[in-house]
């Protein structure tokens, strides 16, 4: 009885809060393009790097410079964000250097 209690004032405080507070925020993304590129020259890597940097700087926004917390969490945002976009680069230079196929065999007799 007390479980259904506890749950009937769960859905009741639920259901008095605002549509606002309900929805949850997808965190902004940006695809980088680099099909044009030849990520085999050291050109092509500079410019794909550029390209993660810009995007990195629109999906992190930016703070007031009045604000110092704000600006901590965009800087935190933006090294965090670039980490994890530059791997991937790494991934797409890494295979684009690669001119060798994947020996695939059976471990079947």
């Amino acid at each position: 009885m007390k479980k259904l209690m506890i749950l009937a004032a769960f859905a009741a405080v639920s259901a008095g809060q605002p549509a606002s507070a309900q929805t949850t925020s997808a965190n902004p993304s940006v695809a980088v393009a680099h099909r044009d590129l030849d990520l085999r020259t050291e050109a092509g890597a500079k410019t794909l790097d550029r390209r993660i940097w810009r995007a990195v700087v629109t999906v992190c926004g930016t703070a007031p410079d009045y604000d110092i917390e704000g600006k901590n969490e965009v800087r935190e945002c933006r090294r965090d964000t670039r980490r994890v976009a530059s791997a991937q680069a790494d991934l797409a230079i890494a295979g684009a250097t690669r001119d060798q196929n994947i020996q695939v065999s059976s471990i079947r007799k």
